[in-house]
């Protein structure tokens, strides 16, 4: 019986120090970024398709709008709108131009998920960057040494210093 107890503990022992070992909090907060990662990918891929094909960005009405060409830090959701007001992600979905599917759009914009933000400075050549807070202790190392690097002209400062919008790091994650 002791010895029953014994093999018991020590495989209580290892059972907290493969736990503690893995972080299975931080894992799944990485997870949750990839996730979000990948999203902001496949959105930045449907804002340069638009960009393409039409010749203006889905946040602009028509290729002769530049008073709104700059989509400065936008959530990405209900109130990212065009001037008629359309909403954006309306002109990518399947309701618009078929750039991105209305379950992504779904997906990005419950309540739950995590924030989303666009910006283009609105510059001849600025990239279109998307960005999130992040959550895991890896990507909150990635947004600061992005921050602390140099950074191009275009990129957004609404990125690095922000604990509103982009978490208790306060930098968040910006893709490309």
């Amino acid at each position: 019986m002791i010895e029953l107890l014994i093999v018991i503990a020590v495989l209580g022992i290892l059972a907290v120090a493969v736990l503690s070992a893995i972080n299975p909090i931080e894992q799944i907060n990485r997870s949750r970024d990839t996730g979000t990662r990948s999203d902001s990918e496949q959105l930045i891929g449907a804002v340069d398709r638009y960009y393409t094909v039409n010749g203006y960005y889905p946040w602009q009405t028509g290729a002769t709008d530049t008073d709104d060409v700059s989509t400065a830090w936008q959530v990405v959701g209900d109130t990212w709108v065009d001037d008629t007001p359309e909403v954006v992600l309306t002109k990518l979905s399947s309701a618009g131009t078929a750039e991105i599917k209305l379950s992504f759009v779904t997906r990005i914009t419950e309540t739950d998920y995590n924030s989303l933000y666009s910006y283009n400075r609105g510059t001849q050549g600025d990239s279109t960057y998307v960005c999130f807070a992040p959550l895991s202790a890896n990507f909150s190392t990635e947004g600061a040494n992005r921050c602390a690097a140099t950074l191009p002209g275009d990129f957004p400062a609404s990125a690095c210093g922000n604990v509103t919008d982009c978490g208790v790091s306060g930098n968040c994650v910006c893709l490309p």
